[in-house]
């Protein structure tokens, strides 16, 4: 079992981003105020929330909409 958030986010991370609407795993902190592993969605995803277990190693995981994630282009 990982020891640390960041180590439970890095487990998990490859497995969440190939689920449908996921576009972020990222770690902050859940209603409560205690740490927790975030998972972005591009919009509702009722399905995907619904596959999400309410933990990850022990840390609490949550969902936040957050639309479509793209890079973004400096010009010099």
């Amino acid at each position: 079992m990982p020891s640390s958030i960041q180590e439970a986010k890095t487990k998990h991370a490859e497995h969440l981003l190939e689920l449908p609407g996921v576009v972020s795993v990222g770690i902050g902190l859940d209603p409560e105020g205690r740490p927790a592993i975030l998972v972005g969605l591009d919009g509702p995803c009722p399905e995907t929330c619904a596959a999400l277990p309410e933990s990850l190693d022990g840390y609490p995981l949550c969902t936040q909409v957050m639309g479509t994630v793209g890079a973004v282009a400096r010009r010099g």
